[in-house]
């Protein structure tokens, strides 16, 4: 069984949900307090052990190149300035054995379409794939967790989140026909943004995948949709016919930073435990909430 060392982050999506804030940086760079989102993806990816990052990209993505590279000039600034803990923070941004690799998605053709690109780095190995939208926090790294899964059953995995009914519209949702043990259920349908209705149950995917080689096989037979993209749930449904998929439901707070009020309640959450502005957070909450005003955390 090959181990997976191979994480995929599709980040070239418009972002057009933060518009004009997206115009010209990408909405990976958004920041949760001092970080950006793409780097929180990173790090759980590093810290389930993988050592490859396929970033694909876009136009107007360079900033997310620049930030996992180095800068000397900013280096030689904070070192002359006697900032150490920022110096090393930059230096020690990813580790020396982790490689970053991108790859640019010609053009804007859906999420299947940006997992495809990435062929010809992957190849014949299982690999994961983490969206930067989906920040969830977890004790242990939740694509770590899927990734235990996978070395027990040796097949795709899809993270996957109970959500409201009245939600199934905006996330691919699957089907299962037996109880969840140890948090995973065999997939036996998946539908890509049913109307609450028509939903086949309320588990959604959210983000994160752990998938097989052969999804490569089926997204180049995949017919392109609506606005002609290649959707990646109809390359997991076509999947589905000839091998076996677990729906696993992770254990962490996922925060959907592709909306607005999503990443603001994922700033306020993670703000209110960051050393440097906890405790004045709190003192500026406290202080709201004693002169009548409605904002608590």
């Amino acid at each position: 069984m090959k181990k997976i060392t191979k994480a995929v982050f599709p980040v070239a999506g418009m972002g057009t949900r933060f518009l004009p804030a997206t115009k010209a940086s990408p909405k990976e760079m958004l920041p949760i307090v001092d970080k950006p989102l793409i780097q929180y993806a990173v790090e759980e990816a590093i810290a389930a052990g993988i050592t490859e990052m396929v970033f694909i990209t876009g136009r107007n993505k360079r900033a997310i190149e620049d930030h996992f590279d180095k800068n000397y000039e900013l280096e030689a600034i904070l070192a002359e300035r006697g900032k150490h803990r920022l110096l090393e923070e930059v230096r020690n941004l990813i580790p020396d054995n982790i490689h970053c690799i991108f790859v640019r998605q010609p053009d804007a053709l859906g999420l299947g379409h940006a997992v495809l690109c990435a062929l010809p780095v992957v190849g014949n190995e299982p690999f994961a794939v983490l969206l930067a939208d989906d920040l969830i926090d977890s004790e242990k790294p939740t694509i770590l967790q899927m990734i235990e899964v996978y070395e027990q059953h040796r097949c795709s995995v899809l993270g996957v989140q109970d959500v409201p009914r009245e939600d199934t519209g905006h996330y691919g949702v699957v089907k299962t026909d037996s109880q969840a043990v140890d948090g995973c259920q065999p997939v036996a349908g998946i539908v890509e943004k049913p109307k609450p209705g028509e939903a086949p149950s309320t588990l959604a995917v959210v983000g994160r995948y752990i998938l097989t080689p052969r999804i490569f096989h089926h997204l180049k037979q995949v017919q392109s949709g609506s606005g002609g993209e290649i959707q990646l749930t109809d390359g997991i449904a076509a999947l589905l016919a000839e091998e076996k998929i677990l729906a696993y439901q992770f254990h962490g707070t996922r925060y959907d930073c592709g909306s607005k009020l999503g990443f603001l309640q994922a700033t306020l959450a993670y703000a209110l435990r960051h050393p440097e502005v906890s405790h004045e957070l709190r003192n500026i909450a406290q202080h709201d909430l004693n002169s009548g005003k409605l904002w608590v955390p």
